[in-house]
């Protein structure tokens, strides 16, 4: 596909002036927090710009968010669980300064700096923070998580509004209606609900290496991370028989659940550090333990499974190990140093060999510090650490020459929020490294090179954690493009093979003993690199994208929701084809200015406004299907919605996919063609599995809400696809027992 430069056309600039985009808390969700986390008993606002940002709020955003702050369909909830997922772990100036890129809908900045700062501190008192005797700025950087709570200073009254109310939040001091929580009794922590699982198997290494086709023991299912399933009782010419087994409410937050199944027992993460043993035949709840101090948090991306413990991570980056059979806590390990900040984490790890293989995030990857930020390993017994791999290099060490003259001081970023795979022959394991930060090389100053190991997948030695190959996808990466996301690992005519696709939208395919490039394709319409090295691979930019300046908008394709994301690829081995969930979308960013200041730096540092793909037809949401050997497009949907699921597929002939308007689906994984599909009750979001209880196979999906960019782009680009704010819930589909 030749790629080009084009004008921003005023029709699809036009798409962005719906409700979706105001004051959008989770747009940036998934993105890790910036700037030094700071601590303060009251403010840093006062109760005159609360005040002030109460009329602000209703005259610009209520509109769109609702008057209670609680959200409308394609409005996020801007006072609750959802915000603090969100903006928890950010600071108040970025809260300020995405307001400022970002609102009102398509004249963002029309507003006055002290009306950003107004809604700003109106938002933070709705979620707790308590007002104090100096006024907020636009440098004011405190962490929103250490002055919020997400309950308001004032609960509902009893009776007030209700659940479906609309009507609060009028004068100042008034209780908040609608969706903001009302006064419940505090929810104890630890285990909750105690029970066993009964004849409960240990999971050995072998079972790891080869799993039992009845069981799905790890996110993706198995170490080369191939979503697919050799269970053949649901089939292409059955499947429309799927009826519904059981539903599992969860807790309500934001959901990318990947439940694990074992011996007929499965194993899922809430929002909220809850963790849960359930029977995987009936739904029957069988354990279930609150982990951890707080009950802030995301789903965790997977669980983990190994001998007779569960592992689960948390968003503040600690590791905890229950016993799977009770429930019960074993340890818990913190991640990192926490001296002077905060790592965090949305992927659980990897279990390689009696080893918990993690990745990393948070606000101190993206700070101005010594240590930067890392892939470690773990004891799966003890929680001890065994090795740690820095993921930015440093002046003098292998790729320290690619960050220019910047100094190590100043090198930030390299987050690995995406739980890597495994070749238990070579004795690798695969992971992608997120972007250097801030996003945009100008605001990096750090020149135009690779800033390794960003953006790059790296080949780490099992035991070691030593380096073995790295391969840079996109060095010197500008437009918050990272390539983060799953490696899937595949054998084929004698050759083992790792394939990756990032936000930019190009599927890669490289040599997994060497990390020799071995071939590229477009999936989506990109415009930033104008040529690759035929040899290499190595894409080049386009000559305005090199030359970019503070305080010039620059265009992209894709944006920052992708390309591809976490929703992982499917290898279909029947086939020998990948089924890829991509996203078709376009941008502009407009870099900031970062200081050089120890302590300081930025997960952003840009503005950005998005429109319609050339040549998309306002369809957001595409699946499709490369040959594995030449790479070829083999079929293709293309829809409005995002697809918001990774892909399942199976020995029956059938792959799984969900998407953002509430649909779950059954697929000819030859064609493309719709073989069933039903309605849930809110957008369809997770990992999808297959399990066999009984010689009955199931299959199970989550729905859910939250999840930043690859969720509210589409919201600005498609604001006519409905679904509620609330419903988390994991739906299970077999077929009728027959008669």
């Amino acid at each position: 596909m030749p790629v080009t430069r084009f004008s921003v056309r005023k029709r699809n600039l036009s798409v962005i002036t719906g409700c979706g985009i105001v004051a959008i808390a989770c747009l940036l969700a998934g993105q890790r927090a910036t700037g030094q986390q700071a601590t303060a008993a009251a403010g840093p606002f006062t109760q005159a710009q609360a005040d002030a940002g109460r009329t602000a709020y209703q005259a610009n955003c209520a509109g769109c968010h609702g008057a209670d702050l609680g959200g409308r369909n394609d409005a996020s909830q801007l006072a609750g669980s959802l915000f603090m997922g969100s903006w928890g772990a950010r600071t108040t100036s970025d809260l300020v300064g995405f307001m400022q890129g970002s609102m009102p809908p398509g004249n963002a900045g029309s507003l006055s700096e002290a009306t950003y700062l107004d809604i700003a501190a109106f938002v933070l008192e709705s979620n707790g923070a308590t007002p104090g005797p100096l006024p907020m700025s636009a440098t004011t950087s405190v962490g929103v998580r250490s002055i919020a709570t997400g309950r308001p200073l004032a609960q509902a009254a009893p009776g007030r509004a209700g659940r479906g109310g609309r009507g609060g939040g009028g004068a100042p001091g008034e209780p908040l209606g609608g969706r903001a929580e009302a006064p419940v009794p505090a929810t104890p922590r630890g285990l909750t609900v105690p029970g066993e699982v009964k004849n409960y198997t240990p999971v050995t290494d072998a079972m790891l290496r080869n799993p039992d086709a009845n069981d799905w023991l790890m996110i993706r299912r198995d170490y080369h991370a191939n979503n697919y399933s050799p269970l053949t009782q649901i089939n292409a010419q059955n499947v429309k028989g799927l009826q519904l087994e059981w539903v599992w409410a969860m807790n309500e937050g934001t959901n990318q659940a990947a439940p694990l199944v074992h011996d007929g027992i499965m194993f899922i993460n809430n929002p909220g550090n809850i963790v849960q043993a359930l029977d995987a035949k009936t739904g029957e709840l069988i354990w279930e333990n609150r982990i951890g101090k707080s009950a802030t948090g995301n789903s965790q991306r997977g669980i983990s499974i190994y001998g007779d413990k569960v592992y689960i991570t948390t968003s503040e980056a600690h590791i905890y190990a229950l016993d799977a059979r009770t429930g019960k806590d074993v340890w818990d390990t913190v991640i990192g140093d926490r001296a002077n900040g905060s790592y965090s984490t949305s992927s659980g790890p990897i279990v390689i060999k009696g080893k918990l293989v993690q990745g990393l995030g948070g606000s101190l990857c993206d700070q101005y510090r010594d240590e930067k930020c890392f892939i470690s390993a773990y004891d799966a017994e003890t929680g001890k650490l065994v090795w740690k791999f820095y993921t930015i290099a440093k002046q003098g060490e292998l790729g320290g020459d690619s960050w220019g003259k910047l100094s190590s001081l100043f090198r930030a970023g390299g987050d690995t929020w995406i739980t890597g795979s495994y070749d238990p022959d070579l004795n690798l394991t695969y992971w992608g490294v997120a972007q250097s930060k801030p996003w945009m090389r100008v605001s990096r100053q750090s020149g135009n090179g690779a800033t390794l190991f960003a953006n790059s997948t790296v080949a780490l030695n099992a035991d070691t954690g030593k380096l073995a190959w790295y391969y840079s996808h996109a060095p010197g990466e500008t437009f918050d493009l990272d390539e983060v996301f799953e490696r899937v690992l595949v054998d084929d005519n004698g050759q083992k093979l790792v394939f990756s696709a990032g936000k930019a939208g190009v599927l890669w395919k490289l040599d997994r003993v060497t990390g020799k490039y071995l071939g590229h394709k477009e999936t989506v319409f990109q415009n930033i690199y104008d040529s690759y090295d035929p040899k290499t691979g190595e894409p080049h930019y386009r000559n305005d994208v090199v030359e970019q300046q503070v305080g010039q908008w620059v265009q992209s394709c894709p944006t920052s929701e992708g390309g591809h994301n976490w929703h992982a690829m499917s290898y279909y081995q029947p086939a020998n084809e990948l089924i890829i969930p991509v996203t078709e979308s376009c941008q502009e960013m407009n870099a900031q200015k970062i200081d050089l200041v120890e302590g300081g730096g930025s997960a952003g540092g840009a503005s950005r406004r998005f429109f319609e793909a050339p040549g998309s037809n306002g369809n957001v949401g595409k699946l499709a299907a490369y040959d594995v050997r030449t790479l070829k497009e083999l079929w293709q949907i293309r829809q409005r919605a995002p697809f918001m699921t990774a892909v399942l597929s199976t020995a029956g002939g059938v792959s799984f996919v969900g998407d953002m308007d509430r649909k779950f689906r059954a697929i000819d994984p030859k064609t493309g063609k719709t073989l069933w599909e039903t309605r849930l009750g809110t957008s369809v979001q997770g990992f999808p599995l297959t399990f066999s209880v009984g010689g009955k196979q199931y299959v199970a999906v989550s729905t859910g809400l939250g999840g930043g960019s690859p969720r509210m782009v589409p919201t600005v680009l498609a604001p006519e696809v409905h679904y509620p704010s609330y419903g988390n819930a994991l739906y299970v589909f077999a077929l009728p027992d027959r008669k």
